[in-house]
């Protein structure tokens, strides 16, 4: 598939305010064309509005080597399914959009590319949406603009030395774009460890600053360990109890595209392990957490339960599944600073840039509805549906069930909230 395909223009821009759609769609990634191809299906007048490409924060907000942590037979879109020749693989950034891009175009799916929207109201029994091409009207909005695009940094981030260069994950794109010295990767989660990886093998010196995250392998007796997690129903466990067992929505664990990542396999690698980063002291002097040795065995203890729960699944289905192989990433030793590092200081350890790897939220400071966001400006819904009529969210993370926020959770959750909208047949 090629990548910059042309963008379909919908026909029912609104010039005329009595004109009400069916249906609007914020947001032009995986969750909002699942969400369109199925209100196309229903035969909703809608349209999908994109403040840039199809596929934007996939294109601006991931690093150049960036590969998929589903993998292909997983990585598909409502009413599809692979058939190519690497069901394990696992697709690259440009891969993906490119994905989108074919889907978009095979759906004939009605997207406004370019069209930002920077306030949704609602008044006269229709939502009104202020957007850089004018004003729409819908009955119904579907906020698909994503719970995880804006990045998060800890408030003393900014009594960093400006002479330090500092970024945010989503701001990374390779190891050649940052300034000579060592690296500072601050969280160890999905985006820090596999970025830590990279800039180790580019020959950078990298510090890792670890956090509370559990891992997964990648492979489990013989299969992916995202085909057994779908299969044996750990994704489909409810957000409400996902929150009972952690207290809290936990960090998806650690899960490498093509292969494990472990705190002690990047160890191996050269990379310095800390604990997770507390402070600034004297202006470029960082306090570290006594912590490393907790974090590591979190997430060693994170990956035994996951193959307990794969073990008594295959027990219980009487499933012929070849017996679990040592994996080199969970059994090479952790190389450990000695003495441990309470401090760090930032010159002296030649970091010159500091990479935040620290969580992301949703931006949706446009939207002007009482009552449809909390007091941290995130949504107030139940499985994607809003407290105020007509109004939905689809691709939140954690919105439902563990699966929420996966790109294969759309094939499920677009057909409900399109039949939420088109109420009883």
């Amino acid at each position: 598939m090629a990548w910059g395909l042309p963008i379909m223009r919908s026909s029912w821009q609104v010039d005329d305010s009595a004109d009400v759609l069916d249906a609007v769609v914020v947001g032009a990634g995986w969750a909002g064309l699942g969400v369109s191809y199925w209100l196309a299906r229903r035969g909703m007048r809608h349209s999908v509005l994109e403040r840039g490409r199809i596929g934007e924060t996939w294109r601006t907000q991931r690093w150049d080597s960036f590969q998929m942590n589903t993998p292909n037979v997983q990585t598909v879109m409502p009413g599809d399914s692979y058939d190519g020749l690497d069901p394990s693989g696992a697709l690259t950034r440009d891969q993906f959009v490119a994905l989108l891009e074919d889907f978009a175009r095979r759906n004939a799916l009605p997207i406004e590319a370019g069209t930002a929207v920077s306030e949704l109201t609602h008044e006269n029994d229709a939502y009104r949406l202020t957007t850089s091409r004018g004003t729409l009207l819908a009955r119904n909005v579907i906020v698909a603009s994503g719970s995880l695009n804006c990045p998060v940094r800890p408030s003393w981030a900014a009594s960093l030395p400006p002479v330090v260069r500092q970024i945010d994950a989503s701001d990374y794109r390779s190891a050649a774009d940052l300034p000579d010295g060592a690296v500072l990767v601050v969280g160890s989660g999905q985006s820090g460890v596999q970025i830590a990886e990279e800039l180790a093998q580019a020959r950078r010196t990298v510090f890792l600053a670890t956090s509370r995250v559990g891992r997964l392998p990648r492979r489990y007796r013989g299969r992916d360990i995202m085909v057994w997690l779908l299969e044996c129903g750990f994704l489909d466990v409810r957000r409400e109890e996902v929150i009972r067992l952690a207290g809290r929505i936990p960090p998806r664990g650690v899960l490498g595209s093509l292969h494990t990542i472990s705190l002690q396999a990047l160890s191996a690698q050269g990379i310095v392990l800390l604990g997770r980063l507390t402070g600034v002291e004297d202006g470029d002097r960082l306090s570290i957490a006594d912590d490393l040795e907790a974090n590591a065995r979190f997430a060693d203890e994170a990956s035994d339960n996951i193959k307990r729960h794969i073990d008594d699944y295959i027990s219980r289905a009487g499933i012929d599944a070849p017996v679990s192989e040592p994996d080199p990433a969970e059994t090479v030793a952790m190389h450990r600073p000695n003495p441990a590092i309470a401090s760090l200081d930032l010159s002296r350890s030649g970091i010159t840039t500091v990479v935040w790897c620290t969580g992301f939220k949703g931006d949706f400071s446009w939207m002007r509805l009482s009552g449809a966001l909390d007091a941290a400006g995130q949504p107030v819904h139940e499985d994607g549906v809003a407290a105020l009529p007509g109004l939905y969210f689809a691709g939140l993370d954690f919105a439902s069930t563990r699966k929420s926020g996966i790109i294969l959770a759309i094939a499920e959750e677009a057909p409900r909230l399109v039949d939420h909208i088109a109420g009883p047949s």
